[in-house]
């Protein structure tokens, strides 16, 4: 063999010896993967289909599970759903899954509740009753299904349903932070409020990132720059992918004797209308400050309805709640913090036309408590969206809104710590 062969000989069995080593590490990891991923599914059921079947008359849903569960079902009304509570479960179902319905029900969502605990909430095209709902075991090489049937009803019926489902119903509730404890550290404390979670994504982007997730990491990097401080305490109505109702966000602050809230979201605009553009602060009002801010609080303050959270008990207007506020001049430091925070974002992050606006959002009602809602920009928007999944994009902004928490708590907090009463 000449010289210039055994040098190509040479280089063929590198080149081979290197697609194999490749490939082994390809196959390692891929199998470490599955493993990972099999360990999941081990520990949780897995819901792996779904399915619809029916009319306006009578219509049933379908669940593929890996095994069998307990549910509970009931239902809720203004507006028509059925809620259907499970076991912490690993929804594996293809994207867009639930957006559109068939027969009595409109769409579907579904996700984790709360520790331990899943939710799929159904909308209803009209009022239904739940005829069955159960689930069948696994057998013959098919899977565990879940079966819910739906058959159509008048309001009067739906409502009665309503009422006894009540007496035997006890509605799971979000894990909350315990309020830290105000005896040894006089420290200021920040509430953050990641808005959405669990089975309420919030908004989702065209390329299919959930606003939850985008507002989560982001809170926890403003939580940090907080902390690094030292200056202030800081805690989150939630640090993971669960859900916390509307009221208990609010309450979590109050609680706690919190300086300030801030809840953190991502907006974004229904296709067709318009394209708007970079970040808002808004504060607390009765009358929306315009239409546009009026629409955000309203896809904001549906996080409840999302979540299937019966919303009987909310008061029907606020106008006592305004008046404390204006009587503790908690709305006026709201305004405060509002401006400084705007302030303190030009030049860092891309702000809107209009970046300080109002409305009537509902995790900004505490009447002791100064509070504002951040949305980060728009997810609808394709630039906005590139900055959001920016590291250092996130890491500036954080910063920017860690200084104006700085500045307003070192210039507004009392030394005397204000009463829980």
């Amino acid at each position: 063999m000449k010289g210039s062969e055994r040098m190509a000989a040479r280089a063929a069995r590198a080149i081979f010896l290197a697609v194999l080593v490749a490939a082994a590490a390809f196959l390692a990891f891929d199998g470490a993967f599955a493993q990972s991923d099999s360990a999941q599914s081990g520990r949780y059921p897995v819901a792996t289909d779904v399915r619809l079947g029916g009319d306006l008359t009578e219509t049933r849903l379908v669940l593929d599970l890996s095994r069998k569960i307990d549910l509970h079902a009931f239902t809720l009304a203004d507006p028509y759903r059925v809620v259907v509570d499970i076991p912490e479960v690993v929804f594996r179902l293809p994207p867009k899954t639930g957006e559109s319905g068939r027969g009595l029900i409109k769409a579907f969502r579904f996700g984790l509740m709360m520790e331990g605990g899943s939710r799929i909430v159904l909308d209803l095209a009209k009022p239904a009753r739940v005829q069955k709902a159960f689930v069948m075991d696994a057998e013959a090489g098919d899977p565990a299904r879940l079966v819910l049937d739906l058959v159509a009803t008048d309001r009067a019926s739906f409502l009665r349903q309503i009422t006894l489902d009540e007496k035997a119903l006890t509605q799971p509730t979000a894990v909350q932070p315990q309020p830290q404890a105000q005896s040894g550290d006089p420290r200021p404390l920040v509430v953050l409020d990641p808005g959405h979670g669990g089975i309420d994504t919030g908004t989702r982007a065209p390329s299919g990132q959930a606003e939850k997730d985008i507002v989560l990491d982001f809170a926890k990097r403003l939580r940090e720059r907080i902390e690094s401080a030292g200056k202030y305490r800081v805690l989150m109505t939630r640090s993971d992918d669960t859900y916390v109702p509307l009221g208990d966000r609010v309450d979590i602050a109050r609680k706690a004797n919190a300086s300030l809230f801030v809840s953190i979201h991502a907006d974004s605009l229904p296709h067709g209308e318009g394209d708007a553009q970079g970040a808002t602060v808004y504060t607390l009002s009765n009358k929306a400050s315009d239409a546009e801010a009026a629409q955000v609080a309203a896809m904001e303050n549906r996080s409840d309805v999302v979540a299937g959270v019966d919303l009987k008990d909310e008061p029907d207007d606020v106008a006592g709640i305004l008046i404390d506020l204006a009587q503790r001049e908690t709305k006026a430091f709201s305004m405060q913090f509002a401006h400084k925070l705007v302030a303190n974002l030009k030049g860092v992050a891309r702000l809107h036309k209009e970046p300080l606006k109002s409305a009537g959002f509902r995790v900004l009602r505490d009447p002791d408590v100064p509070s504002v809602l951040v949305e980060l920009g728009y997810v609808s928007n394709r630039d906005d969206l590139r900055l959001l999944m920016s590291d250092s994009w996130r890491d500036r902004t954080a910063e920017s809104i860690a200084k104006a928490i700085d500045g307003y708590l070192s210039a507004h907090v009392a030394s005397a710590p204000r009463s829980t009463d």
